[in-house]
């Protein structure tokens, strides 16, 4: 189990910390966040081109650099303090992590070449149930055909960056069961459009399929597995992001603490404020170990991902939701204002806490997956 990252995977995550530090601010976050696309072009441009972010998870063969999850979790972290509006999540880690699973070496040879250059964005497009925030497989559109040739119809509300997508990996329900399809975005039957989401910082986007073309590269038999391991690796990229929301809102918290004046003495000494600050801290670096936990068994022990993943997904968000919490209470009034960052912690923080499914659906998972 991991007690300490690597020299080589710190090192990683000071290079990006760095990077975003000097490429990325909380003015370009509100920048980018009131345009149509939500999406940071040029730091994407620079984390793929020169760190290989894009292609982090990509094996060599494919043109990627043959990290694992560690490797990703080392990285998720800084972007998420840095509210970075990048599609790492969605076409780095859940795209390539389906493909993979998915094992069809010739699709693999196609399209992750592509993903891992930073050329194609990627992403997964499945229905999320409304109660929880799971993936729902009650709603999948359906796919109809056979060999070469598949159609698929349905409509998919809430796709991950699904409005900047190069490239869809759909599930669809079929004849014979659950199948992995991949289509394009200019194929005719395709719509697309830009949804907004409670989480500003967060690109969403709808997909409405009739009769779209679409090629098959999972079959009922690995579709749907293929998928489960990617979610579990998505949940634990997600959970180090929000240790770094976290972090990043508490270093905020203290900040404002340190700086703010009331009865002729800094917030920072008063009692209440350093147990507010102290309970955050314990928090946090909970949640960072719950995190690295789960990166480690992605790595080294597949067979306790299921339940490592569900954990650090139900853990890390909800600390990230109080760490973000109580910054704003520390901040006072101005925590409340528009204009302050702060408040785009929380709602990324409660953004994501559903994304993937909630912590109650996670702690359902981890009963079942135990067998309790």
């Amino acid at each position: 189990m991991i007690v300490a990252l690597s020299p080589e995977q710190e090192e990683l995550r000071r290079v990006v910390t760095r990077v975003v530090a000097d490429s990325w601010s909380h003015a370009d976050v509100r920048r980018v966040m009131a345009t149509d696309d939500v999406f940071a072009r040029e730091l994407w441009q620079q984390l793929s081109g020169d760190l290989g972010l894009a292609g982090l998870a990509v094996p060599e063969r494919y043109g990627g650099a043959g990290a694992g999850a560690v490797e990703l979790a080392a990285v998720a972290e800084p972007l998420g303090a840095a509210l970075a509006c990048v599609p790492f999540l969605s076409s780095a880690v859940l795209a390539v992590s389906a493909l993979l699973a998915c094992g069809d070496e010739d699709s693999c040879c196609e399209l992750l070449p592509g993903i891992a250059s930073g050329d194609t964005i990627a992403t997964v497009a499945v229905p999320w149930n409304r109660a929880d925030g799971s993936p729902d497989r009650a709603l999948l559109p359906r796919a109809s055909g056979e060999g070469g040739s598949w159609r698929l119809r349905g409509t998919l509300e809430a796709v991950l960056d699904g409005h900047i997508a190069d490239l869809f990996l759909v599930p669809a329900a079929g004849p014979l069961g659950v199948g992995l399809f991949v289509l394009e975005p200019e194929t005719p039957g395709v719509r697309r459009a830009r949804v907004r989401a409670f989480d500003p910082t967060r690109g969403m986007g709808s997909l409405r399929l009739d009769d779209a073309a679409a090629r098959l590269v999972a079959n009922v038999d690995a579709a749907w597995p293929a998928l489960a391991r990617a979610f579990d690796v998505g949940r634990v990229v997600l959970a180090a992001e929000q240790v770094g929301c976290a972090q990043r809102a508490l270093e905020l918290a203290v900040g404002h603490a340190r700086d703010r004046v009331q009865f002729g003495r800094p917030i920072g000494s008063f009692q209440a404020v350093q147990h507010i600050c102290a309970d955050v801290l314990v928090q946090v670096e909970s949640a960072r170990s719950a995190a690295w936990y789960a990166a480690w068994a992605a790595a080294q022990a597949p067979d306790e991902l299921p339940v490592a993943a569900a954990l650090a997904k139900a853990w890390c968000c909800e600390a990230s939701v109080r760490a973000s919490q109580q910054a704003v209470q520390v901040h006072g009034g101005v925590g409340f204002t528009w204009e302050h960052p702060i408040q785009l912690y929380l709602k990324r923080a409660r953004f994501s806490n559903v994304l993937l499914g909630d912590p109650p659906f996670h702690r359902e998972l981890i009963a079942q997956r135990l067998e309790w």
